[in-house]
């Protein structure tokens, strides 16, 4: 999934998800991307600062930029356009959770242990999930192992 900041021919700035570069380039050619402030389908991407967080301050990234002045912003989680992609993300994310919780294993609290057990080649690798503290997953990125956190949805807590 990639994440664009969009400005409409009428300054209204918003953020949209796609799937892929081209995915957002296709849609934009079909006119298929419209403003969710006055539905214009004449859409281009805003300026983004790229979001580059070195080792060292992972926990003191900078907040995002200000727009710029004379910029008309709108609140785009209240219209209709942005709850369908929100509802369309989660699902997307709820599907990829359950394909690995269907086809790895579930190593629990043994994950930090299991997966470093196979970085450094003492077991097999296989595909494996579990829990790990910030501390602990901070600390296997640290040290080259391949891990993803899985998101939690809303759904999970209830």
């Amino acid at each position: 999934m990639i994440h664009y900041n969009l400005r409409c021919e009428r300054g209204h700035l918003f953020e949209s998800w796609f799937q892929s570069s081209s995915a957002y380039e296709s849609q934009e050619k079909r006119k298929l991307v419209s403003c969710p402030a006055c539905g214009s389908t004449e859409v281009e991407r805003a300026i983004m600062a790229p979001q580059i967080v070195s080792k060292r301050g992972r926990d003191s990234a900078a907040p995002a930029p200000a727009p710029a002045a004379g910029t008309e912003v709108t609140a785009p989680a209240s219209t209709p356009l942005m709850m369908a992609q929100e509802r369309e993300l989660r699902a997307k994310i709820k599907e990829l959770r359950d394909h690995i919780v269907k086809n790895a294993d579930n190593v629990g609290e043994r994950f930090p242990n299991e997966a470093r057990k196979m970085h450094y080649g003492d077991i097999e690798h296989r595909p494996i999930y579990g829990e790990a503290s910030p501390e602990e997953a901070r600390s296997l990125i640290e040290e080259g192992v391949e891990v993803s956190p899985l998101p939690v949805l809303p759904d999970d807590r209830n």
